[in-house]
């Protein structure tokens, strides 16, 4: 139990901003993928395809 308090050695650190990168890197890999859907749907099917 006192090993999750203890103090950081630093390679978790390392560790957790690696996934956060990766996490980020995700993140706009899908934002592009919605925005290019989005504005395919309107080609394809006109205003009536978005709801908002």
């Amino acid at each position: 139990m006192a090993d999750g308090f203890g103090k950081d050695d630093g390679g978790t650190a390392k560790e957790a901003a690696a996934e956060i990168d990766k996490l980020h890197s995700k993140i706009g890999q899908l934002v592009v993928e919605r925005d290019f859907l989005a504005s395919a749907s309107v080609r394809l099917l006109g205003t009536r395809g978005k709801k908002w």
